[in-house]
């Protein structure tokens, strides 16, 4: 039985309280020591709960407390998106996917940490301090959703909310030893998500079970008069995904590079999927090699973009020093941004300037068709493609903090997904010689959600 359904069904029996179980929550976040947690919404919260105990609020998630990244818009709280410049800003509003899970229930307890504006993998350039792995507390958590991967994996909530540009769901919970889900592009709604980059944002949960993340979509998934990017409602929870199926093992991100320890996981995975009857072939996906060299020319531009409304003008810090709207500007921005916000700013500035729109930002999506054309290709032959999440395991904190380009290579096998909208799980598969997690990626096609969680929740459940 999922965790959460142990919770709803634990209040309903009368076996305990929604308020109980929130305050439980609570007093857990409030001594967890991973700095995951950058506040709690009490009162709202217990609020919540009291009006479950006494049946005004009800659903298939009443009195399930959760956790959301601190880039979705929450009422009563602040939402800072983990940086300096928003460090005291309160929403008048709540996200499309909040309101559709407390719709059903579920209860807010408060907001994780991030990468400032989702710009890393680490979690560690949040302008308030690193969250440490769930695992290994000398370790990074993963990033950007960080803090909501420690906070499912050391059981303060059942599942927390992310978000995911390039695979910033699916790295953390691989590194925390969680189940993450990055659904097709334009299934659930952003409204009310601190923007990074438009064009490959998804809203998605991180949970202990893959039927939880199943019904976590099901319950947000669905059109949104707010977000004209999302599609119609298509996803239905069903069994599509079981049966043999044909699966395609990305031969790129099984070579050089690759941690032995990973690829002897990923090896375990598919033999168990060879057992079970399905046909797993190895597959050639040319573009692979650059979509990172896609993703980080594409993403700094739209984040250069979506951040220029941080002005200091109209809410978020304004630096009291500066004399002239120009200082306002620049003195604001220069101390609210952290220094990975500035180099994404810089790169999307110069890729997207008169002389270098054509060289760089153009011949980058039109680089991007080709990836999307070769990932269409493989699904006309396979159901799904496997690969490992991440080329290692978590990494020590402050290992590649100097060296960029080694942090951005961590997404170097999530990122293809994001660049081609398609829908991509990670299912915890294992450990390390020293017990640190390691996940393996499902990639599905585009809007075969519940076929994709169909097919890893059969697998889950004959682990």
């Amino acid at each position: 039985m999922s965790e959460i359904s142990k919770i709803v069904d634990r209040i309903k029996s009368g076996a305990t309280t929604a308020r109980a179980e929130i305050e439980a929550a609570i007093k857990r976040a409030e001594t967890d020591d991973t700095n995951a947690i950058l506040e709690i919404i009490h009162d709202r919260a217990l609020q919540r709960a009291d009006a479950v105990d006494s049946g005004k609020i009800t659903g298939r998630l009443a009195g399930v407390p959760f956790l959301a990244k601190d880039n979705f818009l929450t009422l009563d709280s602040k939402t800072t998106a983990a940086a300096k410049i928003l460090e005291n800003f309160k929403a008048p509003l709540q996200a499309t996917a909040i309101e559709r899970l407390e719709s059903e229930g579920a209860i807010c307890i408060g907001k994780t940490n991030l990468d400032a504006f989702a710009h890393g993998g680490s979690t560690e350039n949040s302008a308030f301090g690193v969250t440490k792995n769930a695992i290994d507390g000398e370790r990074v958590a993963g990033g950007s959703s960080g803090g909501s991967a420690v906070a499912v994996a050391r059981g303060i909530v059942p599942f927390a909310l992310g978000s995911d540009t390039g695979g910033s769901i699916r790295q953390p919970a691989s590194f925390n030893g969680v189940v993450g889900y990055k659904p097709t592009y334009g299934m659930i709604s952003r409204y009310g998500v601190v923007a990074m980059a438009s064009s490959t944002d998804v809203v998605g949960p991180i949970a202990a079970s893959v039927a939880d993340v199943e019904l976590l979509c099901e319950i947000m998934a669905g059109p949104d008069g707010r977000d004209g990017t999302v599609f119609p409602d298509y996803f239905e929870t069903n069994n599509n995904g079981q049966g043999a199926k044909k699966i395609g093992l990305v031969r790129e991100f099984m070579d050089e590079g690759v941690d032995e320890s990973v690829r002897e996981r990923v090896n375990d995975f598919v033999k168990k999927l060879r057992d079970d009857g399905h046909t797993v072939t190895e597959v050639d996906l040319p573009m692979a090699k650059y979509a990172l060299p896609i993703y980080y020319i594409v993403t700094p531009a739209e984040i250069s973009s979506n951040l220029a409304r941080y002005d200091g003008i109209r809410y978020g810090l304004r630096d009291s020093k500066a004399k002239t709207l120009a200082e306002v500007y620049g003195m604001s921005r220069n101390q609210g941004f952290v220094d990975e916000n500035k180099r994404r700013i810089m790169i999307g500035s110069y890729v997207l300037s008169a002389g270098f729109f054509d060289a760089y930002y153009l011949q980058a999506e039109k680089a991007r068709t080709l990836l999307i054309n070769e990932f269409n290709d493989l699904f006309r032959k396979y159901d799904f493609l496997v690969t490992p999440v991440a080329p290692t395991p978590a990494f020590k904190i402050g290992e590649n903090i100097d060296d960029p380009l080694k942090m951005y290579m961590a997404d170097v096998m999530t990122v293809p997904a994001s660049m081609a909208g398609l829908p991509a799980l990670s299912l915890p598969a294992g450990t390390d010689e020293n017990g640190l997690p390691i996940g393996v990626q499902i990639i599905g096609q585009m809007k075969d959600d519940a076929q994709l969680l169909s097919f890893a929740k059969k697998y889950e459940e004959q682990k």
